[in-house]
């Protein structure tokens, strides 16, 4: 009788409105997993779930994104398919990830068109700025040369601010905005306590550490069957470090171009050489991984919806690395100025679309799991008893 008591009441909250199609599929699911709970140890969700009796669509939001996909509760739940319940909470919670990107994103329009053409927007972005450095080199008559040129020969550093800067600062407004926006809707929803040093450090080891891609036992996440697997964890961390690598080599550079006048290129074993290969062969492994853990993952995971940004997101950051190398290597010879173009036209590419792209879900994600960190340290009002 709670089943179908809640069923109804999730019915009617969609026919006013209240619930989006996919919001009304979470909270439905959330009302029988509250009454079963075996899956209450796997991950956040569910201690989250059973601090709510009914989810209004913010409650619905942050537990979706503190979900990371798992699939544990899937391959362990009794309702799951074939079940006339039709349990499948990584499914759920992914589409309406999916419409979080969307609904949160800044402009909203943005966000809408990566969400359906993810791969195809982030390639055709990728290809036509390198085109047009291209097109800029063969004008100046620098594309197919034979001298020894530098970076600073073919694109001027003055000129490379001016170009980078731009996408770099949209970039970051904009996924300001859009988290912004996220976590003024989830705070109220999660007890409303301000943030404090005891949960940013639990919330930043979370994160940084990928806990919840562990399944609730430390065996790891299911993938393409009912195996449990760390690859996907793996394979994440390989990207994410490599990612903040690369980012740091760029970041130590601008250091030594401003404050000691040491100009780019640098040689080994100069810091932001080091930090740049190691960031590079780390991404460009962890994005190969990434890709084929996609390919193989099961449909009932929920990830079709997704797809089209996460290859989106991972075939920048693999053509980033990629021609990162290559332009490393090329030093010296006469590929280097067509090299450098299509680097930095993927690199232009990459940051243009990190606000909508699968970078933008870390952001949402760790926003989630540093609520989540305060409202579990807040009394459970339900008293219903709180494995927390």
């Amino acid at each position: 009788m709670q089943t179908l008591e809640a069923l109804s009441q999730e019915a009617r909250a969609l026919a006013c409105g209240e619930l989006s199609p996919n919001e009304a599929e979470v909270a439905r699911q959330m009302q029988i997993c509250n009454g079963c709970r075996y899956c209450e140890g796997f991950c956040a969700v569910f201690p989250a779930m059973t601090r709510r009796l009914t989810f209004a669509s913010a409650d619905i939001h942050y537990m979706a994104n503190l979900c990371h996909n798992c699939g544990a509760c899937l391959h362990a739940c009794q309702y799951a398919p074939p079940h006339e319940f039709q349990i499948n909470v990584p499914q759920a919670m992914a589409k309406v990830r999916g419409q979080t990107y969307a609904d949160y994103a800044w402009p909203t329009a943005l966000g809408t068109l990566y969400k359906r053409n993810g791969l195809t927007l982030s390639l055709a972005l990728a290809l036509c700025l390198a085109a047009f450095l291209l097109l800029t080199l063969q004008i100046n008559g620098t594309l197919l040369t034979n001298q020894t040129i530098n970076f600073y020969d073919l694109f001027p550093h003055n000129l490379l601010v001016s170009l980078f800067a731009p996408v770099f600062l949209f970039a970051t407004l904009a996924l300001a905005m859009g988290v912004k926006r996220f976590w003024q809707d989830i705070t109220p929803a999660t007890s409303g306590a301000p943030l404090s040093k005891p949960a940013l450090s639990e919330a930043t080891h979370d994160a940084l550490q990928l806990k919840y891609l562990d399944g609730g036992h430390g065996d790891g996440c299911n993938n393409e069957d009912d195996a449990f697997s760390l690859s996907r964890r793996r394979a994440h961390h390989l990207t994410f470090y490599g990612f903040l690598l690369c980012f740091a080599a760029t970041s130590v550079a601008t250091l030594y171009h401003y404050a000691f006048g040491w100009v780019a290129p640098y040689d080994l074993p100069s810091l932001p050489k080091v930090l740049g290969a190691l960031g590079g062969i780390c991404m460009l492994f962890g994005t190969v991984g990434l890709f084929k853990l996609n390919l193989q993952r099961h449909p009932l995971h929920g990830d079709a919806q997704q797809k089209p940004m996460d290859l989106g997101f991972i075939a920048l950051l693999f053509l980033t690395s990629l021609s990162g190398l290559l332009l490393w290597l090329a030093r010296g010879t006469s590929w280097l100025p067509a090299l450098l173009a299509i680097h930095l036209g993927i690199v232009m590419a990459l940051f243009a679309t990190l606000p909508y792209n699968k970078f933008a879900h870390g952001i949402y994600r760790t926003a989630a799991l540093l609520r989540f960190a305060v409202e579990k340290r807040q009394p459970n009002t339900l008293g219903l008893g709180d494995a927390a």
